[in-house]
């Protein structure tokens, strides 16, 4: 096939809403492959979408061809930008590429409905490696042997990023999205009873640090992005990054908050011994469910302690583990047998746990509170169990109204929370970006605004009235971050 003749500009515009959509198919055919028989609805609807989106993509550019640079994805040799839509597609894709030891692969006739369920399947399931360095040759013959002669693998190619220094907003993008991957990597592997690979992890963990000391405010956004079905990966690297810098604004050195954000990254690792039909139930659980999910913090324990090399063993984060759910008077679960005192870690990551939690749609709450009722309940109710003084702390970290927060000003404009005032005397006061004018017309540019700013007289130019629900107005509050 041969490209249309568009201008330039729409062509571009055009093959980059393609190649997104080819991403996301891609991302989708590979999950119904993984959890359903290829003869399933689901699995055969999801196949005819990525056949429909791979003939977009051929039909604007002339192939499909998908690899990965470094920690991007290029389709037709262009870069996808991590988007709302996309970061969760991107980050598995990537680990799935890099599990199976290829850098991507390449269509180069129209493929059939059996090949692609045979790289589908191939990518699932990367096939183990005869020799180091030889996994896209090992996963080529496989796929090979399955009849794909369509469909061509690409030797992976890390360099292909190297000429583009990113700014600081792209760094931090790139973080999260490799932090996603490592937490994504962690959690399956421990499912499966592999030792989760510490060294990917402390990498990821120092990548954090390393950009929150660099730019907390981008870092601290992309909390805001929420993706229902990445709960547990992404709510274990929005605890690490909160853990973080809340760890920083307690004084703590480099060390200690490397430290920190392992004990945070790994708190939650348990879970992958909690069978995936309780943890993901949608309806309330029996009191026999409830202490299996109880039970992942001291599985946490176990599965850290089974790591092999006794001086690898992250102590601290075996404690945080054990002790996150436990309650600042000892109550709460675990329940413990004698009195002790919860680590300063523990008592970091329960806090940065309770508000993440609090504030993600998950399978049982698909309705969040607000950032700002979650931190008015921590502060204003005592038997929910923080430690006063760290909540006291994160507040001072996310302004009463945290970034994320909807609000509505007194000069009827809405405004979405874009960063906290760096002044503690202006807590209440945070830098918001203005979403609508007073009419309720939406700005193109949502321009940002310091709450603190006054007139002449000292009148304050605009002020917070009330919270409001970003589902009422259709606003979906990652879009604003990424």
């Amino acid at each position: 096939m041969t490209a249309p003749t568009t201008g330039g500009a729409d062509q571009e515009q055009l093959s980059q809403r393609a190649a997104r959509q080819f991403v996301t198919t891609l991302y989708g055919a590979l999950r119904a492959v993984r959890l359903y028989p290829i003869e399933n609805a689901t699995v055969q609807k999801a196949l005819a979408e990525l056949m429909a989106a791979s003939d977009r993509v051929t039909a604007l550019d002339g192939v499909t061809e998908i690899n990965r640079g470094g920690e991007f994805l290029f389709v037709n040799g262009a870069r996808l930008r991590l988007g709302v839509d996309n970061y969760a597609a991107l980050a598995y894709l990537l680990g799935q590429f890099r599990a199976a030891g290829i850098g991507g692969f390449r269509c180069n006739e129209r493929p059939e409905s059996r090949e692609w369920v045979v790289l589908l399947s191939a990518l699932v399931q990367p096939p183990p490696a005869r020799d180091e360095g030889d996994g896209w040759q090992t996963f080529a013959r496989v796929i090979e042997q399955g009849g794909v002669t369509r469909i061509g693998v690409l030797q992976p190619n890390d360099d292909a990023a190297a000429d583009e220094e990113p700014d600081i907003r792209e760094k931090a993008r790139r973080t999260y999205l490799r932090s996603l991957d490592v937490s994504r990597e962690m959690m399956t592997a421990t499912r499966l009873g592999r030792t989760p690979n510490l060294k990917r992890v402390k990498r990821a963990v120092q990548g954090i640090v390393d950009q929150l000391l660099l730019d907390e405010q981008s870092m601290i956004g992309l909390t805001t992005l929420r993706d229902f079905d990445e709960y547990t990966f992404v709510h274990s690297v929005n605890v690490c990054i909160f853990s973080v810098a809340l760890g920083r604004r307690l004084g703590f050195g480099k060390t200690q908050l490397f430290d920190l954000g392992m004990a945070a990254l790994l708190h939650d690792i348990g879970k992958s011994r909690v069978p995936n039909e309780v943890l993901n139930k949608a309806g309330g659980l029996t009191d026999e469910e409830r202490q299996i999910v109880g039970g992942h913090t001291w599985q946490g324990v176990l599965v850290l302690f089974g790591i092999p090399v006794v001086s690898e063993r992250p102590y601290r984060g075996m404690v945080t583990c054990f002790e996150h759910h436990l309650k600042i008077d000892s109550s709460g679960y675990p329940r413990i047998l004698r009195d002790r005192r919860m680590s300063l870690f523990s008592r970091i990551v329960a806090v940065a746990d309770g508000y993440d939690a609090a504030t993600s749609a998950r399978v049982y709450q698909d309705r969040p509170w607000s950032p700002a009722d979650v931190l008015r309940g921590m502060r204003e109710n005592p038997r929910l169990g923080f430690d006063p003084l760290v909540v006291k702390a994160f507040i001072a970290l996310t302004g009463v109204f945290p970034v994320g927060t909807l609000v509505t000003l007194d000069t009827l404009e809405l405004a979405l929370v874009y960063a906290a005032h760096p002044d503690p005397a202006n807590l209440a006061r945070p830098v918001v970006r203005l979403l609508t004018d007073g009419q309720g017309n939406f700005l193109a540019d949502a321009p940002a605004f310091d709450l603190s700013t006054t007139d002449a007289t000292g009148a304050y130019l605009r002020t917070i009235i009330r919270t409001e629900d970003p589902d009422r107005y259709g606003i979906r509050i990652g879009d604003y971050f990424v």
